[in-house]
């Protein structure tokens, strides 16, 4: 991870100089990686090292209203994150012209819709970071899984990246589809953290992966036809997308199997 944050830092000014975008650069923490970068590397020391180490002799935090104000607020997030696609015709406009070859180009206005959407989902990816400190406090170290810290820092350092240096309109549709799984993860959370006597209505914890992994089918789908109608985004993305997309789908596979198929055995 470090290496790979390394190497796009080291390439940045090359980078920008091709994708500059004033109106995105003037976006709090759009700047410069600084910022980003800053906050992954506390949040990783934090979750990895000083907190694990600060709880070691102390009780366990419950933060139950917190959580309950956290997980409610995530939901009414996501939603308005999923619902920000009815705002404007998006997926006419990726048909008739991002997969036309004699599409017009983008108007200004539409790819101001655009990247304002993808900000949005930046600055959800930086708030959710929130959900493993939790974790770390409430002494849940069990949650705090490779799977988990790696899929929040990744999907956190790559959004910001995406919009600041190769942005296109299929890192929408993967937004869009992210943010609908959210809806239903965060409504469990927040079910669970009202207490014990509505664990009886959390039977469907061990859907929420399976839900997860038909995402990324989908995701994986529609970066393939994306790829064999020839659409005009930025081919680099879409192949950097399907990488990371096959990536999760292993890695959440593989937590299903351990977590879910082994119980039955």
């Amino acid at each position: 991870m470090a290496n790979i944050i390394g190497l796009v830092v080291s390439n940045y000014n090359e980078i920008l100089e091709k994708n500059k975008d004033p109106m995105v650069d003037s976006w709090l923490l759009m700047g410069s990686p600084a910022p980003v970068v800053l906050i992954l590397a506390v949040y990783l020391l934090f979750v990895l090292k000083i907190g694990p180490r600060m709880m070691e002799n102390r009780p366990a935090f419950e933060l139950k209203n917190l959580m309950i104000a956290y997980n409610g607020f995530q939901v009414i997030f996501s939603v308005y994150l999923a619902s920000t696609v009815l705002n404007f015709n998006f997926f006419q406009y990726i048909f008739s012209n991002s997969c036309n070859k004699n599409g017009a180009q983008p108007d200004r206005e539409m790819q101001t819709l655009l990247s304002s959407g993808a900000w949005w989902y930046f600055f959800a990816k930086i708030i959710e970071l929130l959900d493993t400190v939790f974790f770390v406090l409430r002494k849940k170290n069990n949650q705090v899984s490779f799977l988990h810290v790696y899929h929040h820092t990744i999907t956190a350092f790559f959004s910001w990246c995406y919009l600041k240096l190769l942005p296109g309109e299929q890192g929408i549709v993967i937004g869009i589809l992210n943010s609908i799984v959210h809806i239903v993860m965060y409504s469990y959370y927040l079910i669970a953290a009202l207490g014990p006597e509505y664990r009886k209505y959390l039977w469907w914890k061990k859907y929420m992966t399976g839900i997860q992994l038909v995402q990324f089918g989908m995701m994986l789908s529609y970066l393939m036809f994306i790829l064999a109608m020839d659409c005009s985004m930025p081919k680099a993305l879409t192949y950097f997308f399907a990488t990371h997309v096959v990536i999760f789908m292993y890695l959440f596979a593989d937590f299903y199997r351990k977590t879910y198929k082994k119980k039955q055995i």
